[in-house]
């Protein structure tokens, strides 16, 4: 079914409503955030705004907890406050069935991203029995079993309580329905469990064009679904076949919305001043991802780092910008010397724990204008591409791992070319694929040259990942969430069931 729409604080940092009487008449919706990914869509977009017309909006946020963004949340049209604790599941146990349980449908579909991750990774058995884990998975899948092992193993881990706090929130409460935004994270889903046990429905987002196709699957189903684009809602289908009867609304990707902003647009000259770079040279940005995944891409940045300082490419700069999620200043010692065209951007206060970590205006405005004033951004097949697309800047994107021995040069080689989401975008003719450090370099001079080279298949991969490219997707989004509770209401608050 596809619906398309267009210190820990007990208490809450905001409590911004229409008057008494009109508010009681709207519904509480709860809406969960542990990342500073999806931290932006909420309080960046008009999402909150437009949900706050049509319901009363609770925002459980991990960030809300820092005092950092007190300000920031307090500036929310939302109850806000910290996400409940939540505990761990049991490894011998719960995370072994599990594991168990993703080997039985990655050997049953035969997704080429899960494949790929199976050949370089270990991504299937419990920490301490992978090699039983995983003939036990053989042997099941050998047998049309996975959706009843997957319903009774939702059962299961539903019921086995990981948030009390949270349980004891939404019995008081009662909203009217929950949005999760963290679905393959480890916080967001016990606190889905608490309300699918007291019969809260649920709505969860795919904070992600790359979620579905590359992350372990989800834990519980949910009574609807929020994604990106019809592409994203094709391989929900395709990877969990319940969802072909559940509601799936296509709201684009509020993330980006802030690019369409203009009050996040500075100059050039004012971006350049801010960061250290001359605004009469080009730059290149380097966007350097999460080391969770690869390790090798700070040796990438260097190698064209010392290739700028020495003045390979010409009178040109280079700016490094580290994921804002694990950026702890680590690289500092990497570029350190390397003269005035280098700089490192800091994108986050190193130290902060990842989950407290968010994103004030000013952090906005760096990322926006980051990717709005390069010249030529390089990547290794990241989101970062799509920011580049949607602003029309060329993309250098590498096909080889820059690690001395380039062990992941053969993941990589499957990310660009095999795994679901990203080889269309690699394959499109909008980047350009480099297979060593000269092949960057000559990249880089050939888009410094001619920047309109490959312009109109840039524009295909923004639309393709993103669907709308207007910054109304906070907007959509809201709406949907609107829509949902007010039909799961007029239902009598009952949800679809596992």
């Amino acid at each position: 079914m596809t619906a398309s729409l267009g210190p820990r604080s007990n208490g809450s940092l905001r409590r911004n409503r229409a008057p008494r009487r009109a508010a009681e008449a709207r519904a509480d919706v709860v809406i969960l955030s542990s990342s500073l990914l999806v931290d932006r869509m909420l309080t960046h977009t008009a999402f909150l705004d437009v949900l706050g017309e049509r319901t009363a909006p609770h925002v459980w946020a991990t960030s809300a907890a820092n005092p950092r963004f007190t300000s920031l949340w307090a500036e929310q049209p939302a109850t806000v406050r910290s996400l409940p604790e939540v505990r761990a599941f049991r490894e011998s146990t719960h995370n072994f069935a599990r594991r168990v349980n993703e080997a039985v449908w990655d050997y049953r579909q035969g997704d080429p991203s899960r494949a790929s991750m199976r050949r370089h990774r270990r991504v299937h058995g419990g920490s301490r029995h992978p090699r039983f884990a995983e003939l036990l998975a053989r042997g099941l899948a050998a047998l049309p079993v996975e959706r009843l092992l997957e319903d009774a193993l939702g059962g299961w881990l539903r019921g086995y309580e990981r948030s009390p706090e949270s349980t004891a929130l939404l019995r008081e409460l009662r909203p009217a329905a929950l949005l999760c935004t963290g679905p393959f994270q480890f916080e967001q889903p016990a606190i889905v469990a608490s309300a699918q046990r007291l019969g809260v429905p649920t709505l969860t987002l795919i904070p992600s064009w790359d979620n579905v196709s590359t992350k372990n699957r989800m834990l519980f189903q949910y009574d609807g679904y929020l994604v990106w684009s019809e592409r994203t809602r094709q391989e929900l289908h395709e990877r969990y076949p319940h969802t072909r009867t559940r509601p799936v609304y296509v709201v684009g990707a509020p993330q980006f919305d802030v690019f369409f902003q203009w009050r996040y647009h500075v100059s050039r000259e004012a971006f350049c001043a801010a960061n250290g770079l001359r605004p009469d040279r080009p730059f290149i940005v380097y966007a350097v991802g999460s080391p969770n995944f690869l390790k090798g891409e700070p040796d990438g940045a260097e190698y064209l780092a010392r290739r700028v300082a020495a003045g390979d490419l010409g009178d040109v700069q280079l700016l490094v910008r580290p994921h804002p999620i694990h950026d702890n200043a680590e690289m500092a010692s990497r570029f350190a010397g390397l003269g005035d065209r280098v700089r490192l951007q800091a994108t986050s206060r190193p130290g902060t724990p990842l989950t407290a970590r968010s994103q004030d205006e000013g952090a906005i405005v760096d990322w926006v204008n980051t990717f709005r004033h390069a010249d030529v951004v390089v990547n290794l097949s990241s989101t970062v591409t799509i920011d580049a697309a949607i602003f029309d800047r060329p993309i250098v994107n590498l096909d080889y791992d820059p690690a001395p021995g380039g062990a992941d040069t053969p993941l990589i080689r499957d990310i660009n070319h095999v795994w679901t989401h990203f080889a269309p975008v690699a394959e499109s003719g909008g980047v350009w694929l480099v297979k060593n450090g000269e092949e960057m370099v000559a990249a880089v001079r050939g888009y410094l040259e001619n920047p309109a080279l490959h312009r109109e298949r840039r524009r295909w991969i923004a639309e393709y990942v993103c669907g709308h490219l207007d910054g109304r997707n906070g907007e959509r989004m809201a709406r949907a969430v609107a829509s949902f509770a007010r039909e799961r209401i007029a239902r009598g608050g009952t949800r679809h069931g596992d």
